[in-house]
């Protein structure tokens, strides 16, 4: 249970959830997680309480010295539980998980992966919680943004240049991702399951510098040299057929877009994370091992550590709508305090300038030859 805590002290709470699930349920219950099939515990995860996981301690902020306490709470219910129960079902999981959060002494409650967008994007939850929200989707977008940046100059594509594809373009994430890119590329293709919401983006971007289209035909994204793609999806969407030789496709979706299928085939092409976050401290402890090298974690939930550090106890995004302003803000209050996008991952492994290279010149010698699947 949780240290002490000085009552002036800012402190947050974060739930995350199984992904990889029987991986996931492994880390915190070995043998539950050898012994029970992934639908066994797809079913069983209906009647689980909320877990408490550890307490997350040595986060402090470059700028001001303050650390920061708080505490990881799992939500037991996988992506495709969650989907298929009534919807104020799953609120009253995520509810008990607050109301743990507030007992433990948390000012500030995230809701991580699957959580942040079930229903509606956390307003229910805030409204019927005694402590602020956030689904950590501004900061979220904000590293999203920047790791496409940054991997588009390790593969050496000009962004002036380069042909930006968001996959999952409608939803809070993917709108405003296309908003803060539209002005920085040549082309934008935006890829959704709803032509109507499509064209309304379309029209909304338009001007900004790219030659926007819109499109509900996943196909399209083969002819883009960075591709961004955050769906609520619970299958995987991108399949090595997608993607030309050189291409960039950041995941910012969990559970993940990108089919298993490209890291096996596809060597001539990078998939990266969506925006991996260095975590400022000495050095930061998250009492769990969600699968991050030391002193990382997700956007989402360092959104939540650095409003506790900023003292911003408010719901600070809810809803499905988030807007440039707001990330921007959260993209500001995280540098301040000392957090940072940091180095890739693919397929849970850390990506190394190496690999890039490799992947550069395998791409150079495909594009001599290649044709692509027939789509």
């Amino acid at each position: 249970m949780p240290d002490f805590v000085l009552p002036d002290a800012p402190t947050f709470a974060f739930i995350i959830h199984p992904i990889q699930i029987k991986k996931d349920v492994s880390r915190k219950f070995p043998l539950l997680g050898k012994l029970l099939s992934e639908e066994q515990i797809n079913f069983f995860s209906r009647y689980f309480p909320p877990v408490y996981l550890g307490n997350v301690q040595g986060v402090r902020s470059v700028s001001t010295g303050q650390e920061l306490k708080g505490w990881l709470i799992a939500c037991p219910y996988t992506p495709p539980t969650m989907m298929k129960l009534p919807v104020e079902v799953v609120y009253n999981k995520l509810i008990q998980c607050g109301q743990m959060a507030e007992k433990l002494g948390a000012k500030i409650l995230g809701l991580g992966a699957y959580t942040s967008v079930v229903g509606d994007a956390g307003k229910t939850i805030a409204e019927r919680l005694d402590i602020p929200v956030t689904t950590g989707d501004s900061y979220t977008v904000w590293m999203a943004c920047d790791a496409v940046r940054a991997a588009a100059k390790a593969m050496e594509i000009p962004l002036k240049e380069a042909v930006i594809a968001v996959v999952g373009a409608t939803g809070a994430i993917g709108s405003t991702c296309a908003e803060l890119l539209a002005g920085e590329s040549a082309e934008m293709i935006l890829v959704g399951r709803r032509q109507d919401a499509l064209d309304t983006l379309r029209e909304r971007i338009a001007g900004q510098g790219a030659n926007v289209q819109a499109t509900t035909s996943i196909d399209a994204i083969y002819s883009a040299d960075l591709i961004l793609t955050v769906t609520s999806a619970t299958t995987e969407v991108i399949e090595p057929r997608h993607l030309k030789p050189g291409a960039v496709v950041c995941d910012v979706a969990r559970p993940r877009d990108v089919s298993k299928r490209v890291a096996a085939e596809r060597d001539d092409v990078l998939v990266i994370e969506g925006g991996m976050v260095e975590v400022p401290g000495d050095p930061p402890d998250f009492g769990f091992d969600f699968g991050f090298p030391p002193r990382h974690a997700y956007a989402c939930m360092s959104e939540t550590m650095a409003l506790a550090l900023e003292g911003r106890f408010e719901d600070y995004t809810v809803g499905k709508e988030i807007g440039i302003e707001r990330a921007s803000e959260i993209g500001e209050i995280a540098a301040r305090h000392g957090f940072r996008l940091s180095g890739f991952r693919s397929f849970e492994q850390a990506v190394s300038e190496a690999q890039i290279a490799r992947v550069r010149e395998k791409a150079l010698a495909n594009r001599r030859e290649w044709r692509g699947a027939a789509i």
